[in-house]
């Protein structure tokens, strides 16, 4: 894998001359959840770009993204935090409503 901005690069310095440090968000149950979530909004039509929802509309693979959430949530029953047990069940939540919502307005 190569760098994009090696060490030497100078867009890898700060404006006084020190190199800069990317921030990375804290590693947890959210870094797995959102991407997932977030693509699943996507192939429901509900996020990103209103003249590309249709090219993004795939209800069945929402649907897998639904069920890749829901396997998490029983593979992790009892190793969550209240707090990360609870974002992950509002996530299945929002998306199992939008999914419905979703079928109810493809099958009328």
């Amino acid at each position: 894998m190569t760098e994009k901005n090696p060490p030497d690069s100078p867009c890898s310095k700060g404006p006084n001359g020190q190199p800069r440090q990317e921030f990375l968000p804290p590693l947890d149950l959210s870094s797995i959840v959102l991407p997932i979530f977030t693509q699943a909004l996507l192939k429901l039509g509900l996020f990103g770009d209103p003249e590309k929802a249709d090219s993004e509309l795939n209800p069945e693979l929402a649907r897998r993204l639904i069920d890749i959430l829901d396997l998490l949530k029983d593979r992790t029953k009892g190793n969550l935090s209240p707090e990360e047990e609870s974002f992950l069940d509002s996530c299945l939540q929002q998306l199992k409503a939008a999914f419905l919502e979703k079928a109810k307005i493809i099958n009328t």
